[in-house]
């Protein structure tokens, strides 16, 4: 969690009564909506924890009003979802997916006993739609701020609790003295606030995206545009662009409050070689335990190329400190991850001048600690165009060079390294490990047909409604996905995919019977089911009874709700991320699923995204290495691997699966790039999920220069490439752009079109034949992806026990 402001009063001394108000108080938001819903056996809303925990709530009435107008509300919301898409001739499903009612407006008296009140504010978001800059979404209600103000002077100790998984401008209520980002956290959500609450767990987060004043974000770049979307801003997104034209923000990028409080007593920089290292020593200079956060930020010099006025370079957590605790601690990284992408020479360059190091807690608090000095240009790897190139010029900030005022005294006496190029090691692309010779001979064996299936998805005709909702397998019950079944008498099992990312996303019962698996109970998400009549479900096939028709063992599949990406993030915390996806690994090997479609860390690029709270931050740095920690934990199992999602410049929502992102060679290397390349060099994922958007005009699934060239001879990925969830059943109406196509996306080394369909099983067939319209593909082409693909299924499939022998374990 993350404190961002505080007067003292908290944590609370003892327990008694409390009042509570707001639409998360007993609604609260474990997690968003669409691939990042669990279905988990509980969790425990702000109300259940803090009666758990020992307070007697004083407004139980006001929640119990408050619910009714809800209700109210959202079937008003429904209704007009339903009408909006019988006018426009959408299916009701398809606007309602990802679809949040904004906060409504109402009156109920604000009257409860007690000293101490909380106000949790929630914001709900999800897969299929963008926010929205209304009060209820990214701005406050007019009841919100009336309420939160009033019980603010009206109550002695007063917090607002922000049950939010993105942004929401609090410019009216900054007068509050008490707020705290309590996220979205999964299945312990109400127990984890009350434990802050009382003082027995210290708040420790920071922020990792910038919360701002709505008219204080760049206005530069697109957004939600239905076509093409122009990320005019190029390299200057989130705290880059703040920093650079000296806007501040309500609270700035790494920001965050504790009940203690730290200094950082002394900084010492070194070099070894092309490294940098920067001993930092903390302090907890306050009265109770935390932990604190160090922050390492460079200034590059702006010389051909114009610079940021500051990039996050390294950063750790202390261990929790008691008071009066020091730790000392090593922040670290090489001069190569500082490299900018020329684009006229096609390189990663390092400009001559000074690179000031600058240590702190927030990228709003620091000091320079340090300067690294290169005398001349350093170019650390020639690379090739990729990316395709957009219709404008990047826009830049009118200067160059910035400093805080009174800096220039602290960089006149810092500690000057000289780094000079015969330190740096030319950079040279990993060898990729040959695939078996016996998979090889495998692969030559089958015919173009067994070839077909194995590069899209597995699929049973009739069966593509399951496919809408991301529940296409059949091995395990709810599952997204999963490869072709048909070879498994060749000894090709299917590798089964579970959506994600806040854990793993099934049918909360399933049973088996002589026939198979079959999902027990409604296999619609809740979410959708208000967009669905019966007659609706009947056509898709959807069955209402849940299996009820069909006999055998029952079994249950809950899954745990993890905390959301952005609250993974907040943490700043490797070993928490990776203990999380070790609980994902588990739970993958107890249900037999081999590929987890996660984690996902698109940067936020904008606070309207409606995935934002998937993803991990504005910045690539820490998303790459939240994904890293995140894939080591899974892939510590055995047969459990990890789907790094969603390549590349996926950062609307708006017309998701036929958007252009025009994104400029550099921003592509430098910001929306960089985190997948620290991903894949740290962790090695098994697989990696393209975007649904096009990229500069050409779907990225169909991109062999950023899947083969950058991917593949850049990085060493030595994984399979799969699609987005392409769903022929939702393809309608008439854009700008196309669908992705499978036989495209093979031709550029996307392995396997998800979820699969006769649609996409004919479309490789006849580009193998040569009568495809729009592509022909080689049998070598094909095989490659099969290859790949034989190789990793052997590598998971082949460590797992399968779903039917954990049935036989009793599991």
């Amino acid at each position: 969690m993350v404190l961002l402001k505080a007067n003292g009063d908290f944590p609370l001394s003892n327990i008694g009564e409390i009042a509570l108000y707001g639409s998360g108080s007993r609604q609260t938001i474990k997690g968003g909506t669409g691939s990042g819903d669990v279905n988990s056996r509980f969790y425990v809303t702000v109300e259940q924890g803090l009666e758990k925990a020992g307070f007697t709530i004083t407004t139980k009435d006001w929640m119990d009003h408050y619910d009714r107008v809800q209700e109210l509300a959202h079937q008003e919301f429904v209704a007009g979802v339903k009408s909006k898409a019988q006018a426009t001739g959408v299916p009701a499903i398809m606007l309602g997916m990802g679809a949040v009612m904004p906060e409504p407006e109402y009156e109920l008296p604000v009257e409860g006993a007690g000293d101490t009140a909380i106000y949790v504010l929630s914001r709900n978001s999800g897969e299929g739609s963008d926010r929205n800059v209304v009060g209820g979404d990214l701005l406050l209600t007019e009841t919100e701020i009336r309420d939160i103000r009033a019980i603010a002077n009206t109550y002695k100790q007063f917090m607002l609790v922000l049950n939010v998984g993105g942004v929401v401008d609090l410019t009216p209520v900054m007068e509050v003295p008490n707020i705290l980002i309590l996220s979205q956290l999964g299945v312990v959500t109400g127990d984890a606030l009350a434990d802050v609450l009382l003082g027995k767990s210290c708040p420790s987060g920071k922020l990792t995206t910038t919360w701002a004043a709505w008219e204080d974000y760049s206005p530069i770049g697109d957004f939600g545009l239905e076509d093409d979307t122009r990320y005019r801003e190029g390299v200057y997104v989130g705290y880059r662009y703040f920093d650079s034209v000296s806007q501040t923000p309500l609270f700035p990028f790494g920001f965050g409050l504790s009940y203690t409080k730290f200094s950082i007593v002394e900084s010492v920089a070194s070099l070894d070689g092309s490294r940098v290292n920067v001993n930092v020593t903390v302090k907890n200079v306050g009265s109770t335990s935390g932990k604190e956060v160090v922050q390492l930020y460079v200034s590059v010099p702006s010389g051909k190329l114009d610079q940021p006025f500051q990039t996050l370079a390294a950063f750790a957590k202390t261990e929790e400190l008691d008071a009066g605790q020091g730790q000392q601690i090593m922040l670290s990284f090489a001069m190569e991850e500082l490299t900018s992408y020329d684009t006229e020479r096609t390189v990663d360059v390092l400009e001559a001048g000074d690179y000031l190091l600058r240590v702190g807690s927030s990228s709003r608090d620091t000091h320079i600690c340090g300067i690294v000095r290169m005398n001349q240009e350093v170019i650390t790897r020639q690379l090739s165009h990729a990316g395709g190139t957009p219709d404008f010029e990047d826009w830049k900030p009118e200067a160059q060079q910035w400093t805080y005022a009174g800096e220039s005294d602290k960089r006149a006496n810092a500690q000057v390294l000289i780094l000079s190029a015969d330190d740096f090691v030319a950079g040279v692309n990993p060898a990729i490990p040959e695939i078996d010779s016996a998979v090889r001979n495998m692969v030559e064996g089958l015919s173009d047909s067994e070839l077909a299936w194995l590069c899209v998805g597995n699929y049973r005709s009739g069966n593509e409604s399951g496919s809408v909702i991301g529940n296409a397998a059949f091995t395990v019950a709810g599952a997204a996905g999963e490869t072709t079944t048909r070879l498994k008498e060749k000894g090709i099992p299917p590798l089964v995919m579970s959506d994600g990312p806040a854990g793993l996303r099934l049918s909360r019962q399933y049973g088996v019977d002589e026939v198979g698996v079959y999902p027990v109970g409604e296999s619609i998400p809740p979410t959708l089911l208000d967009f669905m009549d019966d007659e609706v479900k009947a056509a898709l096939g959807f069955q209402k009874s849940g299996g009820a028709e069909r006999s055998g063992s029952i079994y249950d599949q809950y899954c745990t709700a993890l905390p959301i990406g952005t609250a993974l993030a907040q943490s700043w915390n490797m070993d928490f991320c990776r203990a999380c996806g070790d609980i994902v690994g588990d739970e993958m090997e107890r249900f037999g699923v081999h590929l987890w479609l996660a984690p996902a860390f698109n940067i936020h690029r904008s606070p309207l995204c409606g995935r934002n709270y998937e993803y991990f931050s504005e910045d690539p740095l820490i998303s790459g290495r939240v994904a890293a920690a995140i894939t080591h934990g899974v892939q510590s199992h055995p047969g459990c691997g990890v789907t790094i999602k969603h390549y590349v410049a996926n950062n609307q929502e708006t017309n998701r699966f036929r958007s252009n992102s025009v994104v400029s060679e550099r921003a592509l290397r430098d910001i929306y790039l960089r985190g997948f390349k620290i991903c894949i060099e740290e962790s090695q994922p098994y697989a990696l999920m393209t975007s649904y958007n096009l990229l500069n005009g050409v779907h990225t699934s169909e991109r062999k220069d950023i899947i083969t060239g950058i991917l593949r001879e850049e990085w060493g990925f030595d994984g399979i490439v799969m699609s987005d969830w392409v769903v022929n059943g939702v393809q309608h109406g008439t854009k700008k752009y196309p669908y992705a196509k499978a036989a495209k996306s093979i031709k550029a080394g996307n392995d396997v079109m998800m979820p699969g369909s006769e649609a996409d099983h004919t479309d490789v067939l006849t580009a193998l034949a040569g009568t495809n319209k729009t592509v022909t593909l080689t049998r070598d082409e094909v095989q490659d992806c099969a290859a790949r693909i034989i190789h990793i299924v052997f590598k998971l499939a082949g460590a797992k026990t399968q779903p039917s022998n954990i049935i036989d374990k009793g599991v």
